[in-house]
């Protein structure tokens, strides 16, 4: 049971703020359990029962998950941690990080229980979904029919590997992401206030490097018209284009069937050169363009990105009835200068990474 208060007016203000103010419990200064048994109903109600041992070795394991991301992915030093968070045997009793987090505000023992806890909430949330448990067939069913889709001959070309006579698209290079650690989904959560764990579309990608803006169209018109991506269950919040306006990208190929017959067909490379110039005719002033809000990646990053969701059907391995569910991936559509500019400067990996890890070490530490 949760502690009672003689004062009628008293609210505890973490709960509340987090039940009825919007704000995320990552961010809240301290939680208000004062008691083994306090702290036991807390964990019963967020899911782990501490008399079943498999819950008990499960919230461990997350507390060990917690020390070593602290230590060797944000390079925190824990000699300035108190000993008594540092081992299983240290603390005793999980529950005592519950305890310690509780304690006055500021308090060094209380500052680092509550690091470990924001921590731990983390990896519950990005180790207990449907990928934890269907990584396997998640990946085999998203994955398979794009990598069939493309050929490597001289060159990438991306072709159709379900109908004869699609022109093959050439590509630059073709990538499939293997689905995120749960330590770089951990810190990405860390790093970004609003980001939730269900939140997560991109543990499985696929990556299309063209030579042209308009082969990375081409790419789009592939993947629907071969049926790679179903486009209703494209997910509209989460897309982006910087690259180049839809509504511009039209005009540009309809004066060009206007003009020239369907045999006539010209470079994709002075395509682009069309396309560049309505830019300039424009004053580089296009209004068709977005992006989703990300202040850890740089804005040379160029892109046609969006998160799309796949079917995925499960067979039972003991005769049940077999199940199935909806899980998002991510596909990126770049031409080869913008992925030239993503690998060194600003835009390299490594530096928006180092963006990510600062953000996520000041939110384990606020203060």
């Amino acid at each position: 049971m949760q502690r009672k208060h003689s004062s009628f007016y008293f609210f505890d203000e973490s709960s509340l703020s987090v039940v009825a103010g919007g704000a995320s419990a990552l961010d809240r200064k301290a939680l208000n359990i004062h008691g083994l048994d306090e702290a036991e109903s807390f964990l019963r109600s967020y899911g782990y029962n501490i008399n079943n041992p498999q819950d008990l070795e499960r919230l461990w394991y997350f507390h060990r998950r917690a020390l070593v991301l602290m230590s060797e992915k944000l390079l925190i030093n824990l000699d300035k941690m108190p000993n008594e968070l540092k081992t299983k045997a240290a603390l005793g009793d999980i529950r005592n990080v519950l305890i310690y987090a509780s304690q006055s505000e500021n308090s060094n023992l209380q500052r680092w229980a509550c690091a470990i806890l924001r921590c731990m909430h983390v990896f519950v949330h990005a180790e207990t979904d449907l990928f934890s448990s269907f990584s396997e067939e998640i990946q085999k069913q998203i994955l398979t029919p794009f990598e069939h889709s493309v050929k490597q001959e001289d060159r990438l070309q991306l072709r159709s590997f379900q109908k004869e006579g699609h022109p093959g698209i050439d590509l630059v290079d073709f990538q499939t992401k293997p689905f995120k650690h749960s330590s770089s989904t951990v810190i990405k959560l860390l790093a970004k206030p609003d980001a939730l764990a269900v939140k997560v579309f991109d543990k499985v990608g696929i990556r299309f490097v063209t030579k042209s803006i308009f082969d990375s169209f081409q790419v789009i018109r592939f993947l629907v018209e071969e049926n790679l991506i179903s486009y209703p269950q494209i997910m509209p919040d989460q897309s982006s284009n910087n690259m180049y306006p839809v509504e511009e990208f039209l005009a540009v190929c309809e004066k060009l069937r206007s003009k020239h017959k369907e045999d006539h067909k010209h470079s994709s490379d002075k395509i682009d050169r069309l396309l560049m110039k309505k830019i300039h005719d424009n004053q580089g002033a296009f209004l068709g363009l977005f992006r989703k809000d990300n202040p850890y990646s740089s804005q040379d990053f160029k892109y046609i990105k969006f998160i799309c969701r796949q079917l995925i059907k499960i067979e039972s391995k003991t005769g049940g009835k077999p199940f199935s569910f909806f899980y998002p991936f991510e596909v990126q559509i770049m031409n080869d200068s913008a992925y030239k500019k993503i690998q060194s400067g600003e835009s390299e990996h490594s530096a928006y990474k180092n963006r990510q890890v600062k953000a996520a070490v000041k939110r384990l530490f606020p203060e």
